[in-house]
């Protein structure tokens, strides 16, 4: 069907949603990225999917982020401080990346809360996955999605969710830390520009 389908298909998801809670092990929401870090991490870096048309891509997911505006709705995004740092951009789009969340935590609907390294966690994060309501669990794969309607499967995601997010930053905190970061990835530049 082609990535930028899949954009499509998410946000109708999320509309159709009072509440949406995304647990995000690796990088950012798609609701959540610039079009810049969008287009970099499009970017397909192992051969595979005929069908992927980045700009495409690209624009369908800048175009998902309307739904943010709606403030019927509820969207808490939870992530470890790594899915933050990962560099598979350069620090000055991982600072502007950072600086982006930071705005977008502050409107009223949207929570972003961020697990920091330095807490320990006791459980695993072993994949992506995005709950809508409390009637389905959609879990990212490499190959694909598996969507989870089954009360028990939706009950337990929800039971994860809450335990990793009693752990993480949130609110006003989330908020610092994620400007904190871009302040960081930024000086890190300086001094990488300065020595090379």
């Amino acid at each position: 069907m082609g990535l930028w389908r899949q954009q499509a298909e998410l946000k109708a998801l999320a509309e159709s949603s009072t509440t949406v809670r995304q647990f995000l092990p690796a990088i950012p929401s798609g609701l959540l990225q610039t079009e810049e870090y969008a287009r970099q991490v499009l970017t397909p870096t192992v051969p595979g999917d005929v069908s992927w048309n980045r700009e495409r891509a690209v624009a369908a997911r800048v175009e998902s982020q309307v739904v943010l505006q709606d403030e019927s709705r509820t969207f808490i995004f939870l992530m470890p401080e790594h899915a933050v740092r990962w560099q598979r951009v350069d620090r000055a789009v991982l600072a502007r990346q950072c600086v982006h969340m930071a705005c977008i935590s502050e409107l009223p609907n949207v929570h972003i809360a961020i697990i920091p390294q330095s807490v320990k966690v006791r459980a695993s994060p072993l994949n992506v996955f995005a709950i809508y309501d409390d009637r389905l669990v959609a879990a990212e794969l490499f190959s694909g999605e598996v969507v989870l309607r089954d009360p028990r499967d939706v009950s337990y995601h929800l039971s994860l969710f809450e335990y990793f997010l009693s752990h993480a930053l949130a609110g006003d905190h989330g908020t610092a830390f994620l400007r904190a970061l871009a302040e960081e990835f930024m000086r890190e530049r300086e001094l990488f520009e300065t020595v090379t």
